[in-house]
Formats: structure tokens, C-alpha cells, sequence
């Protein structure tokens, strides 16, 4: 929105806060706070990740070959080896180390791998905060409301073309971002990938519609972490 990045690091989560605190207090409904609540739902979490990892792993396994004029896209690229995990989240580019005279070479590299691991970990959590808010929170309510009461429709095909819709942008999302006043391509576009982020909009649409915000967020999160940490450590050929 052309704000400070200072400013931003505020806003953001300012703004899920705000959002949330709004819909709850508008629900009327009673609600509290229980530590105990987080590791059972960490737990779930997890587990609702899992069937998006084994399906990335069997699209991925036929994602086509980058060519070599996608190079270009390098530092911003989501596009992976094929057989590796798909990512929900757009991968960051490495952080550069300062060079350290007394640090050997191969400190220095693993320091960088490091961080850069760190920010696609951070990366991962924040996209299952932010893009489960616009995507699912805020994009599917606003669809519904447009068909509902702008095109009259009914209440089940609202619903079947606001998931679609927001599954199908929400894929469109990773391959073409707003940046600099301008749509950019963010990384080269292919099926698998595209494919299996709107599967997986879809999949989140119904967690969504189940299990509500937070657990739809957490999965998401724990969804990228697993596939972050997966690709690094444990990498295709």
C-alpha cells in the first residue's frame, strides 16, 4: 500500500488482530483463552497437513523440468526440483552473510543456509496467517455476499463459486504478484503447481468452513513448515 516497512511489520498483524477481535465480538458468542488448547490443536494441525504433503509429493513427481530461461526468476522463484514438496508460500531468497574475515568459507555458507531456512520458516507461518485472511477469511465471505445478494443466487452455488474462485487466485497468487504499482510474474507458471494450490485452496475453503480461522492457519503454517525443512534436508534428485 506504499507505507514504510517499519509501519507494515505493525499493520499487518495489527490487522488480523483487529479483524478477528470484530468478528467475535459481532458473533455475540462467549468465548476464553486455555493454554491447554494449543497442543491438542498443534496435533490437528499437523495431521490436516499431511494429505496436502503426500498430494504435492504425487503432482510434484510429474511437474515438468525448468527451463533454463526461468533463471531469471531465481530469487523469487516457488518453482521446485520435480519429486521435491510444493510450497503454499513463496520461498524468500537467501539472506547474504557479511563477510567475516575470520570465519572460514564454510561457516560462512552454513550460517547463510541457516537464515535462510529461518526466513522461509517465517515465510511459511506468516502465509498461513495472511493468506487464509484474505483468502478464505475475507475473499470467500465477500464473494458470497456479492452472489447472494448482488446476483440473487442461490445459497449452494454461492458457495461452490466463491471456493472456486478464491481456490483458483489463491493458486494464480504464487505465479502473479502486485509490486511497484504492477502485476509481476513472481515464477514461471506450470499445471502441477497451480493444480495443487487450488486443490489445496479448496481443501483449506472446507477446513474453513469446519474447524474455523485458527485451525485452517495452523495447518497451512505447519503445512509449509513441514515442506520447507522437507526440501532442505531431504532433497530430490
Amino acid at each position: 500500500m506504499g507505507f514504510g516497512s517499519k509501519f507494515g511489520w505493525v499493520a499487518t498483524p495489527l490487522t488480523v488482530v483487529i479483524i478477528l477481535l470484530a468478528l467475535q465480538i459481532t458473533s455475540r458468542k462467549s468465548w476464553r483463552f486455555w493454554l491447554g488448547d494449543i497442543i491438542p490443536m498443534t496435533i490437528e494441525c499437523i495431521l490436516l497437513a499431511m494429505p496436502l504433503i503426500v498430494l504435492s509429493m504425487l503432482l510434484s513427481s510429474s511437474a515438468p523440468p525448468q527451463h533454463e530461461d526461468s533463471d531469471r526468476y531465481a530469487d523469487n522463484s516457488t518453482s521446485i526440483q520435480t519429486g521435491a514438496v510444493l510450497e503454499c508460500s513463496s520461498v524468500v531468497p537467501a539472506y547474504s552473510v557479511e563477510d567475516n574475515s575470520e570465519d572460514s568459507p564454510e561457516i560462512v555458507e552454513e550460517d547463510g543456509r541457516w537464515q535462510e531456512l529461518l526466513a522461509n520458516v517465517v515465510t511459511g507461518i506468516g502465509a498461513g496467517i495472511y493468506e487464509e485472511l484474505v483468502f478464505r477469511l475475507i475473499l470467500i465471505i465477500v464473494l458470497m455476499t456479492v452472489f447472494q445478494h448482488v446476483f440473487r443466487l442461490g445459497h449452494g452455488i454461492s458457495i461452490i463459486l466463491a471456493v472456486c474462485i478464491s481456490s483458483a487466485l489463491f493458486g494464480a497468487y504464487h505465479h502473479i504478484i502486485y509490486m511497484g504499482g504492477r502485476f509481476v510474474q513472481s515464477s514461471p507458471f506450470n499445471w502441477p503447481e497451480f493444480s495443487f494450490r487450488t486443490i489445496a485452496g479448496i481443501y483449506f475453503a472446507i477446513l474453513f468452513a469446519i474447524r474455523g480461522f485458527g485451525i485452517t492457519a495452523g495447518a497451512h503454517a505447519y503445512y509449509d513448515i513441514i515442506a520447507i525443512f522437507m526440501n532442505a534436508f531431504f532433497p530430490q534428485p
